[in-house]
């Protein structure tokens, strides 16, 4: 395991946005995206970080780019130390494996959030009015049950705390008829392809979130992608309708957090060392299941 970095420094480059877990740089035309080892939950990004978080991310990320750039294009450019810029070239074994060079784009305040079971706050709404996001579902529907058809219901960003669920009327009306229909175009492309083959690998993707940007009016996928940050992965052989399901992602960390007594206001509490390690397990795991391969190593 690796030490585990919170900040990353990156002097001689202008900061172009910083997140709960990226740290982004403007490169001009393009953009260098770092994702650091930090952890949010509830909002919040707490005082440890989670060793080889932001290794899985990217890595994952740059997979799942591969594998779908011939589905629909997205930012990716590079992920080679060789490709960085010369002032940050000493700060390469610090980056490896952790940075994206990617395109800028104009982003789409637009979380497109494709769902294939219910979970989560879809299953939360279902129990209450028998929607997910004012979308109305089969009745007699247990929690983590599959779907009859994956649903698009796309949430609209916001700069602080969680983003707000919408119906696709709502989107539309935000950004229009076309770009709406081709978002959840490329969303329902995305997941279909994603879920097939994570399936093969033994994992199902319950749901999942996309972000897009328009290069000269061309949509691309932006940010991460099919991350255990982004998606909710389960294990296929461990399934079962009708409960909750253990996911590959910070639900061992939420669960302590929820038994702590802490508020869920700033600061968060220390993590336990046994919660930092389960949780790096899962997320490690997540990356070797769907890639079939190991981590890279720093």
């Amino acid at each position: 395991m690796t030490t585990a970095l919170s900040e990353i420094q990156i002097s001689g480059l202008k900061r172009f946005r910083r997140g709960k877990v990226r740290d982004t740089y403007d490169l001009g035309d393009r953009l260098l995206m770092v994702a650091s080892d930090r952890m949010s939950a509830f909002d919040v990004v707490l005082p440890d970080a989670i060793p080889d978080k932001g290794a899985v991310l990217t890595q994952l990320s740059r997979f799942w780019f591969d594998r779908t750039g011939d589905v629909v294009p997205n930012h990716l450019i590079s992920t080679d130390v060789a490709d960085l810029p010369e002032e940050v070239q000493a700060a390469q074994e610090v980056l490896r494996n952790r940075f994206m060079i990617v395109k800028k784009a104009e982003r789409i305040d637009i979380e497109c959030v494709v769902r294939g079971y219910l979970a989560g706050s879809g299953w939360a709404e279902y129990r209450k009015s028998g929607t997910v996001c004012g979308e109305r579902l089969p009745e007699g529907l247990t929690e983590s049950a599959r779907l009859p058809e994956p649903i698009f219901t796309p949430a609209a960003k916001v700069d602080e705390g969680h983003d707000e669920n919408i119906s696709y009327g709502k989107m539309k009306e935000i950004v229009g008829r076309d770009l709406a229909e081709r978002l959840k175009d490329a969303s329902m492309r995305l997941y279909a392809h994603a879920e097939e083959h994570a399936r093969t690998r033994g994992i199902i993707i319950a749901d999942t979130k996309f972000e897009f940007g328009l290069v000269d009016g061309e949509l691309i996928v932006i940010d991460e992608v099919l991350t255990p940050d982004s998606s909710r992965f389960w294990e296929a052989a461990q399934y079962e309708a009708g409960r909750s399901q253990a996911s590959f992602d910070k639900q061992p960390l939420r669960d302590w957090l929820e038994q702590s007594g802490w508020d869920k206001t700033p600061p968060g509490p220390p993590l336990p060392p046994e919660i930092i390690a389960e949780t790096t397990a899962r997320y490690r795991k997540a990356y070797e299941l769907i890639t079939g391969t190991e981590l890279p190593s720093a």
